[in-house]
């Protein structure tokens, strides 16, 4: 099933607002897509707000997360934070009046018309109930619609839906995984694979019926595991390609604390010096797509603005490919992940030292007297994924998340992508 285009009445709406706007300049397309997560718990310990995003260097920011609850429906990840907190800001009057993180996206895009705002539902902690909304035609349609009535037409509890629309361009969906567990706990099926195609034309046919309510397009897209083993065998990638307007893939965490050895956790390439013959790479990942049939349009690269870190690592190979016992230090007592503010710091630390390896287009500090080593992208690390996605002609990037970096990352992305 191609991808349903909008119908006739769609396209008269939208040539009418064309032709209102006709006196205005109109502002050129990017040539790449720059997709930014938001994680909502940003107003928390992180102390990053919608108000620090640096819209005018990204295309679309997509707001993590919204969950799935055990009957299958669409509700807020966190209520608080995302419409009630009146401190993150305010649109609208009286006590119906759209607040939190919402309000604050509402005024964001009014500032910068052109950027795109989904919401992704699921993500790691919260995809434990997507096999059960995906399962019957019915389940589908009842999560679907809860989806659309919320995000779309601004049905929150408690605030009047002239303030709640009009805050998402679209829905992301972050199912982790179909078909294979991904956090403890998961509700897995062998016929999520086929499900989740079907989920996904639902979504699709649903967004076209808004559309035609509101004159306004709204993007489909998918988060989709690195894993070539998933996209081949447990999602029919080229068959929901045909429905989402692109693809997000998480290229990376191939590697973590909780590996036996250290390793890369977002090679560009393969190394053929992996004592392991492991082969898991961006490149492995976008030409296993690639292979599949999906535009390359359609393929936005994931790229990690955070590094995984271990511990106890012995020095032999400057700390690459040894043993650990696990993760090292990490940002806010997550053990084993640093935010690349916190990796800066290490970096003008005289006890590490910094590596580079060619052919995986890699990153690497190693503390011979600390025992730490950490792998991540740097400015350089990233130019090269910049030049991997200009000429494989892909459709752009996509980094988790935007409170980690301190701006050097994005401007790479930004100048690199859209100059």
């Amino acid at each position: 099933m191609k991808r349903k285009l909008l119908t006739g009445m769609l396209a008269l709406t939208v040539s009418l607002a064309q032709a209102q706007q006709a006196e205005t300049p109109e502002i050129p397309a990017p040539e790449h897509i720059v997709v930014a997560y938001y994680p909502s718990w940003g107003v928390y310990g992180k102390n990053y707000f919608v108000q620090d995003i640096p819209a005018d260097k990204i295309t679309h920011i997509n707001y993590a997360f919204a969950n799935v609850n055990a009957e299958g429906k669409c509700v807020l990840g966190d209520p608080w934070a995302d419409v009630q907190n009146g401190n993150l800001g305010v649109v609208g009057e009286g006590d119906k009046a759209l607040k939190g993180n919402f309000a604050a996206i509402k005024q964001l895009k009014a500032k910068h018309p052109s950027l795109k705002v989904l919401i992704s539902v699921g993500g790691w902690t919260f995809s434990k109930y997507f096999s059960v909304a995906a399962r019957t035609p019915e389940s589908r349609k009842a999560f679907v619609d809860s989806c659309v009535n919320m995000f779309i037409h601004g049905q929150y509890d408690g605030v009047d839906p002239q303030y709640g629309q009009g805050v998402f361009d679209g829905i992301d969906i972050d199912w982790e995984y179909p078909v294979v567990m991904g956090n403890a706990g998961n509700i897995v099926d062998p016929s999520d694979k086929q499900n989740y195609t079907l989920l996904m034309e639902d979504f699709r046919e649903a967004l076209n019926r808004a559309s035609l309510q509101t004159g306004q397009e709204y993007q489909l897209t998918i988060a989709a595991s690195a894993s070539p083993t998933i996209l081949r065998e447990h999602m029919e990638t080229a068959n929901l390609a045909n429905v989402l307007d692109f693809i997000n893939l998480m290229t990376y965490d191939y590697h973590g604390s909780w590996d036996a050895t250290t390793n890369h956790h977002s090679s560009l390439y393969a190394s053929d010096r992996e004592p392991s013959g492991d082969i898991n790479s961006v490149d492995n990942t976008v030409q296993t797509v690639l292979d599949l049939g999906v535009d390359p349009r359609q393929i936005v690269v994931g790229i990690p603005f955070y590094g995984r870190s271990y511990k106890e690592v012995e020095s032999g190979n400057n700390g690459l490919y040894q043993k650990t016992t696990g993760g090292g230090p990490g940002t806010l007592g997550e053990a084993g992940v640093l935010k690349y503010a916190d990796v800066l710091k290490l970096e003008m630390n005289p006890n590490y030292r910094k590596f580079r390896d060619r052919q995986t287009r890699t990153t690497w500090l190693y503390s011979k007297k600390d025992g730490i080593f950490v792998a991540y992208d740097d400015p350089d690390t990233i130019k090269d994924k910049v030049k991997y996605i200009r000429k494989l002609g892909l459709g752009g990037a996509m980094f988790w998340e935007l409170s980690q970096d301190d701006g050097s990352l994005l401007n790479v992305l930004d100048a690199g992508l859209n100059p």
